[in-house]
């Protein structure tokens, strides 16, 4: 009932003041939109290894569920190009009717992750890991379109597979399609921006191609029959799932899960930032988990938050989540009024603007930062991640990726800084306090967390300290600590009690405090050898004489 609450809620703060004037600005972009999604659609259906109608039914019945349902007003879901990499295989081992049942399996998954709120999964995952699979997911996609460019062949279930069977099986060039795909890229390319507002450059090609291919009575491979109907042929069949099925398409599921709560939210928050509105993490997931329950019983495709369909709506003036309502109604309409023309849009002009938004979804930005900078980690986690992706799947590839960010994190807080500094005359402003104390003490200050990666080499760094009989342990820059950093400094101060040398500790924080405490090292010592700072303790020097450490038990 609080989820069913809160979302009652967001749609009374989303309408409120809603007039006339906002229904025709929802209007107008959802039409906008709509012109953006349908080429897109229509290639992401092909590309996946289903159908242009397939695309297209995903998009429609993403814009209408998944939009009805989003945790803000301006995400625009339906089919993705990311989403595309991971189909390709998945059809190709499982058809179609697999991708339908992982649809629903992922769907489940998605539904639970917005019910539990692990919407926040996605935060632990490093900005180098997301680049790097979506660049991988990049040249899924592209290699993916080499059949449809150049009338190729391949076999095989993987990308890698594929691209060796190209040298192991007799193939055919098709000058024709390959020249219509060609042009769409350059087209495409040299397009002006500032046309895209009035009709964009993936639209207005794949219309140039088609003209092209009828005038000419091109001899190539076309869309084929795109039907008057919702509920296409080849749509889930209950009848046809089996357990077995199920745990076989379970890992792709998962797959498919993850690359949708991934996508879905990263789309929500960077287009959060362009409306000045914050998404509701948990209600987007739920929302896109009903969608793909429902979508494969049409016939459709795995669907997602689309960035660039959503920055579309936003920048075209979208008041609430009706633009994604009307950009699917526009979508119904054209795959009804439309369908015949659509039938003759050439695959190798769709293969041409597939290729162009591979290009574009990379993050260009953030990679010439990283390689511009010389991260040499990030640049690591951002390749290892993209070959991963190309090699494996999205799921082993983020696992990989996380898994090589946390070992070099692991590395890099391991690497804890010594210093030992001596005590000097010039540091006192009243020159008689300074006195033997001091000439025999040293201050040893230790940066980074005192645990048990660390352990080891603290004792290594402090085993050689037999000069000095007073040791001054400034902790400022130690965040924390376990049980086995405090055993390390318990064992060093209980020989150095043997060495009849006094041991005092300044500047802990109170995290570390805490765990001195828990541990007994703070009783063990004696609470007379902490101190706030370690002027303090050379104050006590320059009264006393040695003091050394009296060990309790």
């Amino acid at each position: 009932m609080g989820i069913l609450n809160n979302y009652i809620i967001q749609l009374k703060r989303e309408f409120s003041g809603y007039n006339k004037q906002k229904l025709s600005k929802d209007l107008l972009s959802g039409i906008t939109v709509a012109a953006v999604a349908l080429p897109l659609a229509l290639a992401f259906g092909v590309g996946s290894g289903a159908s242009a109608a397939a695309g297209i039914v995903t998009a429609i019945m993403a814009g209408l569920f998944i939009g009805a349902l989003s945790g803000a007003s301006y995400q625009i879901s339906g089919p993705t190009g990311a989403m595309t990499a991971i189909l390709v295989s998945l059809v190709a081992q499982y058809q179609l009717q697999g991708v339908f049942i992982a649809c629903v399996l992922s769907g489940i998954l998605l539904l639970i992750a917005g019910i539990f709120k692990l919407g926040d999964l996605v935060s632990f995952i490093p900005l180098p890991v997301i680049t790097g699979f979506t660049s991988g997911i990049a040249v899924i996609i592209a290699l993916g379109q080499i059949n449809n460019l150049t009338g190729f062949v391949s076999s095989g279930t993987s990308t890698l597979a594929k691209l060796a069977s190209y040298f192991s099986t007799p193939q055919s060039f098709d000058a024709a399609a390959f020249i219509i795909g060609i042009a769409v890229i350059l087209f495409m390319i040299i397009y002006p921006k500032k046309l895209n507002q009035y009709c964009p450059s993936s639209l207005a090609a794949i219309i140039l191609a088609t003209i092209a291919t009828v005038v000419f009575k091109l001899p190539i491979d076309n869309v084929g029959e795109i039907p008057r109907s919702l509920f296409l042929e080849n749509r889930l069949q209950i009848s046809g799932i089996n357990i077995d099925q199920i745990q076989n398409l379970l890992i792709p599921a998962v797959s498919i899960a993850a690359l949708g709560l991934i996508e879905s939210l990263l789309c929500g928050t960077s287009a959060g930032r362009m409306k000045n509105e914050k998404m509701n993490a948990g209600q987007e997931l739920i929302a896109q988990g009903i969608g793909n329950i429902i979508i494969p019983f049409f016939g459709g495709v795995p669907a997602t938050a689309a960035i660039a369909r959503t920055s579309v709506a936003i920048s075209s003036g979208a008041q609430t989540r009706l633009t994604s309502i009307f950009h699917a109604l526009v979508l119904l309409l054209s795959m009804f009024a439309l369908g015949g023309v659509m039938s003759a849009i050439p695959l190798s002009a769709l293969a041409g603007v597939l290729i162009v938004t591979a290009w574009r979804m990379n993050e260009w930005e953030v990679i010439k930062d990283i390689f511009d900078k010389k991260l040499k980690t990030s640049i690591s986690k951002y390749l290892i991640t993209m070959a991963a992706t190309v090699v494996f799947d999205l799921t082993i590839a983020i696992i990989i990726g996380v898994f090589f960010s946390v070992v070099m994190f692991v590395i890099k807080v391991s690497d804890m800084q010594i210093n030992v500094s001596d005590i000097e005359r010039s540091k006192f402003k009243d020159k008689t306090l300074y006195n033997d104390n001091h000439r025999r003490a040293c201050v040893i200050y230790i940066t980074g967390p005192l645990y048990f990666g660390t352990a080891n080499k603290l004792e290594e760094k402090l085993s050689g300290l037999t000069e000095k009989d007073i040791l001054i342990f400034s902790m400022r820059g130690v965040p924390l600590a376990d049980i086995s950093g405090v055993k390390v400094l318990e064992d060093l101060c209980l020989r150095l009690s043997g060495q009849e040398k006094a041991v005092y500790f300044t500047c802990i924080q109170p995290a570390v405090m805490e765990m001195f405490e828990r541990c007994g090292m703070k009783e063990y010592i004696g609470e007379d050898k902490f101190f706030w700072s370690t002027d303090k303790v050379l104050s006590k020097l320059s009264k006393a004489p040695i003091d050394q450490i009296d060990f309790k038990g």
